[in-house]
C-alpha cells in the first residue's frame, strides 16, 4: 500500500513537473533572434559563396550546419569539448559530478561541465559568469535539446561560435584565416577551429599565432587520446604552422551582390553566377582595364543561352575607385549601332527585307535630319547583308524607316528591355537606329540572348530563387537565322589575326556599337551556348576619343569566349523556309530593294522620302523632298499635279504617290502616308 502510494506520488510530482517544464517552455522560449541575425551571403550557382555582408552589429556571421564542416572538425569538438554531446540531454551529469568534486577537492576549477548545447545557450542569449547564469544556461539547454534536434542545436554553436575579432562561427573563420570553406579543413586547421572560441581574443591566429598553436596542439593530443587521430596524423598536423594574418572574405561580383543583398537582408541569395567563370573573366577585365591609358571601365555580362540565366556580371573592375560602386552592367548607355540586328531581324520577319536586298547607302535628309556614316562616307548600293556587316547607318535608318520606331520599342520592351529616350522623345525618331535609345548591358544580353535561341525572347535570369521568365516569341527562327548568319560571318578588322583561337573552336555571331562622342564601346556576341556584352568607358560619360567598339571592346569578347567552356558551335541549317538566292534580282519584287535604290536605267532615283514611307506631320508642315541621279532638271509631281520645287505640303492626312521625272524622261516614283501629328 504504501508502495503504490509512492509510486503514486513520485507520478504525480513527474507530471508536475513536466507540467512546469512545459509552462516554463512556452512562456520563457529560447531567443535565436541571435542565431536569424546572419550576414547576408550571396551565392553562385553550386551554392559557392560570391560575398558576404556583415551583420547591422558588424558581425562576420555565415549560417553554418553539420553538413558545412568536415566530420574531422565534429569528432575533434567533441574529444575536446562534450564527449558525451551524443548522448546526454542538453546537460552531462557525469560532468557536472566530476566539475564539483574536483572544485570541492582542489579549491580551484580543474575542468569545465559545459556541454556544446551549454555554450549554444550561452551564445544565445550572453550574460556575466556567474553560478546563477550556469543555472541560467543549463535550463536553456535541456530547453534547446527538447525543442531541437542535435544537428540543429550544433548549427547553433557552428554559427555563432566566437572566433576573434569580429568573426563568428566556423565558416566565417574557416575563410578567414585559411581562405576556403570548412568541408576541406585539414587536421591542424580543424583543431585550431576548436581551440579559439575558448579563448577568442587570445587565441586569435592574426595577432597570436604561438598562444593559437599552443592550443592547437592540445586539442590534437585529446583527439589522439581518444582515437579520433592517430599519430601520424597528430604529428603531422603539430609540425604545421599556424596562420598569422586574417584573409578577405570572397568578393565576386560586387555589384550584383550588392544590389541582391538589399533585396533579401539576412537571406541566402542563390544566383545562377558559376564562380569559376566569374573569377576568370574577372581577372581578365582586370589585366584588359590596365592596359587603358585614361583607366576606362569595363563592364561585362554573359548569359548562358540554354537557361537565361547570368553565369558572370562584371559592373566594374574597380570597386572601391571613384565612382567604382556604379554598377555598369545595369546602367543604361547610348548603344550607338549595337541595335541594328534587331531592326533588320524585324524586317527579316516581315518579309519586306531579305540579306541580299540592295539598298543605296547614300546620302538622305529624313526632314530636318542626314545620319552619315562614322567615316562621314557612303558606299553607294549594297546589300543589306554588308550594309549590316559594315555598320552602314543610312540603310539602317531605312530599315527603321520600314519597320516603325513606336514598333520598335514595343518590340524591345516586350522582350524584356525598357530602352530610354531622350528628353521630348515620343518614340518616333529614326534616331533610335543609331543609338539615340540607351539600354543597358544586361538588357542588350537579353536581346542578343534571343536572337541566339531564334527569336524567343526573356529578360535574363539572375536569381535562382524566383520563377525562370518565361520566354515570348518575338521573331520568326527564319529571320533569327538570317541575322546570325550575317553576322557570324562579318569580317573580322584589322589586327585580329592574334585571336585565331576563339574564331576557330567557335562560329561567333557578333555587332559593335559607338556612341555619339565615343563615350561608349560595345562588343555583343553570341555562340550556340553562349552570349556576351562588353562595354567599355568611363563611369561619369567622358569621351573617349577615337575608341570605337571593334577597337575597345570587340578584342575583349573574343577573349571571354576564349575563356567560355568549349561547345558543339557548328553552323546551324537554314530553316526551310529560308530564301536562298544568289542575287538581289532572284528575290520576290518587293524584296528586292529598300528606300532610295530603284532599277531605273540611270534615271532619276528618289533618296527621300523612302518607298512606303510613314511621315507624322503638324500643318501645313513642309517635306523636303531629295532625289539623284537623272539628266538635267528634275521635276516632282504628286498624285500625278507637277510641284512648283522641291518643297511640298501635304493638304492633308493620306496617301500620296510622289513621282521625279528628268529631261530624258525617265522616272521612278514612291508612295507615302501622311499622318497628322497631335
Amino acid at each position: 500500500m504504501k508502495l503504490r502510494i509512492l509510486l503514486a506520488g513520485i507520478a504525480v510530482a513527474a507530471t508536475t513537473l513536466a507540467a512546469v517544464g512545459l509552462a516554463l517552455d512556452r512562456a520563457f522560449p529560447p531567443d535565436l533572434s541571435r542565431y536569424h541575425e546572419r550576414s547576408t551571403e550571396v551565392v553562385d550557382a553550386n551554392g559557392r559563396l560570391l560575398r558576404a555582408f556583415t551583420t547591422l552589429d558588424g558581425k562576420w556571421r555565415l549560417k553554418t550546419t553539420v553538413d558545412d564542416v568536415d566530420p574531422l572538425y565534429l569528432a575533434l569538438l567533441k574529444a575536446y569539448e562534450d564527449r558525451r554531446f551524443d548522448d546526454h540531454w542538453g546537460v552531462d551529469p557525469v560532468a557536472a559530478v566530476r566539475a564539483a568534486w574536483q572544485l570541492a577537492e582542489r579549491g580551484r576549477i580543474v575542468s569545465g561541465a559545459s556541454t556544446i548545447s551549454m555554450q549554444a545557450a550561452r551564445l544565445l542569449d550572453p550574460r556575466p559568469r556567474s553560478f546563477t547564469t550556469k543555472a541560467i544556461q543549463s535550463a536553456r539547454a535541456l530547453q534547446l535539446e527538447w525543442r531541437y534536434s542535435k544537428r540543429e542545436v550544433l548549427a547553433v554553436y557552428l554559427t555563432l561560435a566566437p572566433m576573434g575579432g569580429n568573426l563568428e562561427g566556423v565558416r566565417a573563420a574557416s575563410l578567414a584565416y585559411f581562405g576556403k570553406e570548412p568541408r576541406q579543413l585539414s587536421a591542424a586547421e580543424a583543431a585550431l577551429l576548436v581551440a579559439i572560441p575558448q579563448s577568442p581574443e587570445r587565441r586569435r591566429p592574426d595577432r597570436a599565432s604561438a598562444p593559437a598553436r599552443a592550443a592547437r596542439d592540445r586539442v590534437l593530443a585529446r583527439g589522439l587520446e581518444h582515437g579520433v587521430i592517430d599519430a601520424p596524423l597528430f604529428e603531422m598536423a603539430r609540425s604545421r604552422p599556424a596562420p598569422d594574418r586574417r584573409l578577405a572574405l570572397p568578393m565576386q561580383a560586387p555589384h550584383l551582390s550588392a544590389w541582391l543583398a538589399g533585396q533579401s537582408p539576412g537571406a541566402v541569395v542563390p544566383t545562377t553566377l558559376r564562380f569559376e567563370l566569374q573569377q576568370s573573366l574577372s581577372q581578365l577585365a582586370h589585366d584588359e582595364r590596365r592596359q587603358f591609358a585614361d583607366g576606362a571601365e569595363i563592364a561585362m555580362v554573359v548569359l548562358d543561352n540554354r537557361t537565361g540565366g547570368v553565369v558572370a556580371w562584371l559592373g566594374g573592375d574597380n570597386f572601391f575607385g571613384r565612382a567604382g560602386q556604379v554598377d555598369l552592367v545595369r546602367a543604361r548607355r547610348s548603344p550607338g549601332s549595337a541595335l541594328k540586328p534587331l531592326i533588320y531581324a524585324m524586317a527579316f520577319d516581315d518579309r519586306t527585307l531579305h540579306p541580299e536586298t540592295v539598298v543605296e547607302d547614300v546620302p538622305v535628309r529624313f526632314r530636318d535630319w542626314l545620319p552619315r556614316n562614322f567615316d562621314r562616307d557612303h558606299q553607294g548600293a549594297v546589300t543589306v547583308r554588308r550594309a549590316l556587316q559594315q555598320s552602314l547607318n543610312v540603310p539602317a535608318v531605312l530599315a527603321l524607316e520600314k519597320v516603325g520606331p513606336q514598333r520598335f520599342l514595343s518590340t524591345l520592351r516586350t522582350a524584356g528591355a525598357t530602352p530610354g529616350l531622350p528628353p521630348g522623345d515620343t518614340g518616333n525618331s529614326l534616331g533610335i537606329a543609331l543609338g539615340s535609345a540607351t539600354l543597358s548591358p544586361l538588357e542588350m544580353a537579353g536581346l542578343y540572348a534571343g536572337l541566339a535561341n531564334g527569336g524567343s525572347f526573356a529578360p535574363p535570369q539572375v536569381r535562382r530563387d524566383r520563377p525562370r521568365p518565361l520566354p515570348v516569341r518575338l521573331l520568326g527562327p527564319t529571320a533569327a537565322w538570317y541575322v546570325s548568319d550575317v553576322l557570324a560571318e562579318a569580317p573580322l578588322p584589322e589586327g585580329f589575326a592574334s585571336l585565331p583561337v576563339a574564331l576557330r573552336e567557335r562560329r561567333i555571331a557578333f555587332k559593335t556599337g559607338t556612341s555619339a562622342g565615343y563615350r561608349d564601346a560595345w562588343a555583343a556576341g553570341y555562340s550556340t551556348n553562349w552570349t556576351v556584352v562588353v562595354w567599355v568607358g568611363h563611369a561619369d560619360g567622358t569621351p573617349r576619343p577615337g575608341q570605337l567598339g571593334r577597337l575597345s571592346a570587340l578584342p575583349i569578347l573574343f577573349k571571354a569566349f576564349g575563356r567560355l567552356p568549349g561547345e558543339d558551335n557548328r553552323a546551324i541549317r537554314p530553316p526551310v523556309d529560308a530564301i536562298k538566292v544568289s542575287s538581289h534580282r532572284d528575290l520576290p519584287p518587293r524584296m528586292r530593294t529598300l528606300g532610295p535604290h530603284a532599277e531605273t536605267s540611270g534615271g532619276p532615283r528618289i533618296a527621300y522620302p523612302p518607298a512606303d514611307a510613314r511621315i507624322e506631320l503638324t500643318e501645313r508642315e513642309a517635306i523636303p523632298l531629295n532625289a539623284m541621279g537623272g539628266h538635267g532638271r528634275l521635276r516632282w509631281l504628286v498624285d500625278g499635279r507637277p510641284l512648283d520645287g522641291n518643297q511640298w505640303v501635304p493638304a492633308g492626312a493620306g496617301v500620296a504617290r510622289l513621282a521625279v521625272v528628268d529631261e530624258a524622261g525617265r522616272s521612278t516614283s514612291v508612295t507615302v502616308r501622311i499622318v497628322e501629328r497631335r
